[in-house]
């Protein structure tokens, strides 16, 4: 097992860990089992239906091959080259350049390009945002990042249930351990959430790490997703995908929303130039 994913599933771990912690303080164990069943069922949700959600959010629509011969033709070759099958191949009708790939396994998965990457990308400069995708695919990173952000969706709604409690007086701490009282409230109402950020803030950038260096392995050109990268960053920064939301902004290749200073230390990407850097470092292989 690589680092990155060895911390993946640690930061996992942390979420999971975190969402039982914040149930015990409001509720005691009787919140503690309350917690760990809304995880389960949103993590239940998100496996099988979380392509479906995002993919109708965004208004994709699926391509199919008579009507993109070329892009179906180079998506077909790099999924052979990842050992991986052709995806479904989606289309969303927005003009600012961005991608994303979704499904709970290879079998299952889609990538959607924006008709904005379509048409100001170069056909090497596609083929490495498309080898991205395919590398979370491959790497089993669109489960991962799926399970991240449900855990931190949950943590968000108990959060909210415990600002309602703590606003309303709380309760406190009886004899049997119901709950943390008010100080426990004020910790799963303020807390709770910027840590439940942070951790899937780290789950994303990790994997999107990985992916870039799967990718460069995919393609045998690290310089074309590195400029692809350069191109999609300037594009970013001068309009946001309106598609795009904080729920989905992790799965796209280059943030979909705009903003900086302090909003980019919580952003679930990492700095595009760091990336940049490491692919360049990267001889072609």
């Amino acid at each position: 097992m690589s680092t990155n994913s060895l911390k993946t599933y640690v930061l996992l771990g942390l979420l999971t860990g975190l969402i039982l912690l914040i149930g015990h303080l409001i509720g005691g164990q009787g919140g503690l089992v309350i917690a760990l069943v809304l995880a389960l069922a949103m993590n239940g949700i998100s496996y099988w239906f979380s392509d479906k959600i995002v993919l109708s959010s965004t208004g994709a629509q699926e391509v199919l091959p008579a009507h993109a011969p070329e892009l179906h033709g180079m998506m077909r070759d790099l999924a052979r080259r990842a050992g991986l099958p052709a995806p479904r191949v989606y289309v969303i009708p927005e003009g600012v350049p961005n991608a994303f790939a979704t499904g709970r396994n290879p079998q299952n998965a889609a990538v959607a390009f924006t008709e904005g990457i379509l048409r100001v990308l170069s056909r090497e400069e596609l083929e490495g945002v498309a080898a991205h995708e395919l590398a979370h695919i491959r790497n089993r990173d669109i489960l991962i990042s799926t399970v991240a952000a449900t855990l931190s969706g949950a943590i968000m709604y108990i959060a909210q249930m415990a600002q309602f409690a703590a606003f309303f007086g709380g309760h406190r701490r009886d004899d049997e351990g119901r709950g943390g009282g008010v100080l426990g409230l004020i910790l799963a109402a303020v807390v709770a959430p910027i840590a439940a950020t942070l951790l899937q803030m780290a789950v994303s950038r990790s994997r999107e790490y990985l992916a870039d260096a799967t990718a460069a392995e995919i393609t045998r050109s690290p310089r074309s997703l590195a400029s692809a990268l350069q191109r999609l960053e300037e594009a970013s920064r001068q309009e946001a995908l309106p598609c795009a939301t904080e729920a989905t902004a992790h799965m796209y290749i280059v943030n979909p929303l705009t903003g900086g200073g302090l909003a980019s230390l919580f952003s679930t990407h990492p700095p595009i130039g760091e990336r940049i850097r490491r692919l360049l470092e990267m001889r072609s292989l």
